[in-house]
């Protein structure tokens, strides 16, 4: 039986007040991160409390102005620079600490899309300080080869951002291509293998370049499935805006079918005392990863330029 209707959210279905998307502990089995997606039209703008969250604020179009005031009263100011699109190239991104009151306002002539990627902030007695990431200071790395070669921008990974618990990053994949391959999963606390950690994607979809400029219906699919102990099954058509929840299992592949190019941004938290991202591969194709060595990365990467 298909797990889709608990675990997937298509654009339009997680919406609250002011967010398109709104992912939250409100749902029953999620209890570590959320998500949330505003688009600000010209001047506009948004406050929240962080609360016990830690919160990374990604553009994903536009530019932003970021105020925060810690909960020792400090204020801290940010100018985000962003982007076009996902598809432009990577962003820089503001982190904000648990106990903060944040705004995002949008200062230019177009609308503005944001991100608030948030996770439960309990590890740490002190939270870590606000920061701006300086697109300059974010990793990105080209995972993979042949058709399953993939971009993937570490702006939120533990070895670029000192956190609480969240950990963040984005992967492009372009058209015709696989990631999240081979299936992994990250469902135990086995120390120095595998970390607990529930995880969120959130998708855009985009036309390649050189396809048509209208008529076209951008798509992409994403798997989960589960263990024996622990079943979960879901296979899920996206488009943009669309989100699927992983609260354990294997997950992968994401697909970009021919004509269209896959993003999605993951944002990860768990219980475990250590912040780190450490994967177990499904056994039946983790063989996979060794013909890597024989193939080229795809030359279409990276998407939008290194910046």
């Amino acid at each position: 039986m298909s797990d889709n209707e608990r675990w997937v959210r298509p654009f339009g279905t997680a919406a609250a007040g002011e967010f398109e998307v709104s992912i939250g502990d409100g749902l029953t089995g999620w209890t570590h991160t959320s998500l949330r997606v505003a688009t600000l039209g010209p001047g506009g703008g948004l406050t929240v409390d962080t609360g016990g969250d830690e919160i990374l604020v990604v553009p994903l179009r536009g530019g932003l102005e970021v105020e925060a005031v810690d909960q020792a009263g400090e204020r801290h100011e940010a100018r985000l620079a962003g982007r076009d699109s996902v598809f432009a190239g990577p962003t820089d991104v503001a982190y904000v600490p648990r106990g903060a009151r944040l705004t995002v306002r949008n200062p230019g002539a177009d609308p503005v899309k944001v991100a608030l990627c948030g996770a439960k902030a309990a590890k740490r007695e002190t939270p870590p300080p606000f920061r701006h990431v300086p697109v300059s200071d974010v990793p990105v790395e080209l995972r993979g080869a042949g058709r399953a070669s993939r971009e993937v921008r570490n702006f939120g990974v533990p070895q670029v951002l000192d956190a609480d618990s969240i950990i963040a990053c984005e992967v492009v994949t372009p058209a015709g291509n696989w990631s999240s391959y081979p299936p992994h999963k990250h469902d135990e606390e086995r120390e120095g293998v595998e970390t607990e950690l529930e995880e969120i994607y959130y998708f855009e979809v985009g036309i390649e370049p050189g396809g048509p400029a209208q008529g076209a219906d951008p798509v992409g699919y994403q798997r989960v499935y589960g263990t024996d102990a622990r079943p979960i099954d879901v296979l899920a058509e996206v488009r943009s805006g669309d989100v699927v929840l992983v609260p354990h299992g294997w997950h992968g592949p994401a697909m970009a079918p021919p004509g269209y190019d896959l993003y999605y941004l993951n944002v990860m938290a768990g219980p475990g005392a250590t912040r780190a991202w450490l994967i177990c591969d499904d056994p039946a194709h983790g063989w996979v990863r060794e013909s890597w060595a024989q193939q080229d990365v795809d030359p279409r990467l990276p998407i939008g330029g290194l910046r």
